[in-house]
């Protein structure tokens, strides 16, 4: 899943960066501890970095998901687009902290039948979502829900999916490399 940079754009760096971009940028490295090369690439255009973190916040926060239910989301959704950056970001932040097991991280890579019941139905409806470019039909929404999931995380993956949007496309065309932190879980 490598990619070949799409649109020749230089990173904007914490050291460059001034207004609105250098306090994005210092709040990541104050929360993160580095600023991810991602962001840099956002930076070009402040309201694609703003909207990205804002609509990262809200997902994390708001749309009553467990850290591996979101981390699941996150996956599904840049292995559909085919972002190499996200799935190996992701792909760390599932295995070392948000509790996703190893199995499932494993298929979520793979595009698989998860283990878990309650993540797969996740995967699934985050899936049909994509695919269907929102329309998942009324079988696929109902099967969400009859897993124990509600109107809110219905909404939460539109959520994700708006967020993963900003994320798995910047990537595309900077041909944003992978972070060192993140390189383990690099797909090939």
């Amino acid at each position: 899943m490598p990619h070949t940079p799409l649109l020749e754009m230089e990173p904007t760096t914490l050291e460059q960066a001034s207004g609105e971009v250098k306090e994005l940028l210092s709040g990541a490295k104050a929360k993160l501890g580095f600023v991810p090369n991602m962001y840099g690439y956002m930076a070009n255009l402040p309201g694609i970095l703003a909207g990205y973190l804002g609509s990262y916040q809200a997902f994390r926060e708001a749309t009553g998901f467990t850290p591996a239910e979101q981390e699941t989301i996150f996956l599904t959704i840049s292995r559909i687009n085919g972002c190499n950056y996200c799935m190996a970001a992701h792909s760390m932040i599932a295995d070392k902290k948000s509790g996703v097991p190893a199995d499932s991280l494993t298929a979520l890579r793979e595009g698989g039948q998860l283990p878990d019941a309650r993540l797969n139905a996740v995967a699934r409806f985050t899936e049909a979502m994509v695919d269907s470019r929102g329309n998942p039909g009324k079988q696929a929404v109902d099967d969400f829900l009859a897993a124990g999931y509600g109107q809110q995380q219905v909404l939460g993956v539109v959520l994700a999916i708006a967020c993963k949007t900003f994320s798995n496309y910047v990537n595309h065309l900077a041909g944003t490399p992978v972070d060192e932190i993140f390189a383990a879980y690099k797909v090939d």
